[in-house]
């Protein structure tokens, strides 16, 4: 006779693991139901800021009404440089490239 436990047969562990698979999703269920309960909670007092925004400024909302439209971002305008600015930039590096073919040439 063999020495220590029985070994479980295959259809006690496939209960076992189904039962945990079950009580799994019960779970992740549970928290999906939470989750929902704490957004409706948070949209609401966000309209209810809104309003009170709106109100005092006599304006429209300043907010996004949802978290999936993107923010307005403004471009960043570069300086212009002027044709001056320019024909001393190309004047530099005409000079600085003929000194490095004079001390490195072909």
């Amino acid at each position: 006779m063999p020495r220590g436990r029985p070994r479980k047969s295959s259809d006690t562990v496939l209960m076992r693991s189904a039962e945990m698979i079950g009580w799994a999703l019960g779970g992740l269920e549970r928290e999906i139901a939470l989750t929902k309960e704490r957004l409706a909670a948070l949209n609401a007092q966000a309209a209810r800021l809104r309003t009170r925004i709106g109100s005092r400024r006599g304006s429209g909302p300043v907010a996004a009404a949802t978290f999936d439209e993107p923010k307005a971002t403004r471009k960043r305008r570069r300086p212009r440089i002027s044709a001056e600015g320019r024909r001393r930039i190309s004047e530099a590096m005409k000079k600085r490239w003929a000194e490095h073919r004079k001390k490195n040439p072909r």
